[in-house]
């Protein structure tokens, strides 16, 4: 078993109205390692200035996590496989509207991975879908969301 922590850091500004919900949503997230991340709720959901918008929000940061854990995947099972990967770059997103029971919800994230190969031995189409389909399957991430997320092969 593994555990994984993070300390979320909010404080109301003096000047802040905040039983008229006038307050900032900007805040912190601090983790293990000692990164600090500025966050916010997306002005999406919360208007400016009310939100940060140059801040990272829960939204963002669900579907770069569902991107992040399929890419070290990724990159983990083609090297096992002796495929060389230079760079990996995804366009990840994610959309948020009701689900079945009338609840916001993310309920897809749409992978876009573009990955550039060297050396001798390249993939196949059929070898990198492959690779992306383990990739999804053993996503710790993935595994223990509801959400769709579907792999969008570029070319």
């Amino acid at each position: 078993m593994s555990e994984y922590r993070a300390t979320i850091i909010w404080h109301r500004q003096s000047d802040e109205d905040f039983i008229q919900s006038k307050y900032s949503r900007g805040h912190e997230w601090a983790f293990d390692g000692g990164t600090r991340i500025p966050a916010s709720s997306s002005p999406s959901v919360v208007p400016v200035p009310y939100s940060v918008e140059a801040n990272v929000d829960p939204e963002e940061a669900f579907v770069a996590a569902l991107s992040s854990c399929h890419m070290l995947l990724y990159l983990s099972i083609a090297a096992k496989r002796r495929f060389v990967i230079d760079t990996y770059t995804d366009n990840a997103i994610g959309t948020m509207e009701q689900d079945e029971n009338g609840r916001h919800s993310i309920t897809k994230v749409v992978l876009r991975p573009e990955v550039t190969y060297s050396g001798d031995k390249q993939p196949s189409v059929e070898q990198v879908k492959k690779m992306h389909d383990l990739s999804h399957e053993q996503c710790f991430i993935a595994n223990s969301v509801k959400t769709e997320v579907i792999t969008e092969m570029l070319e």
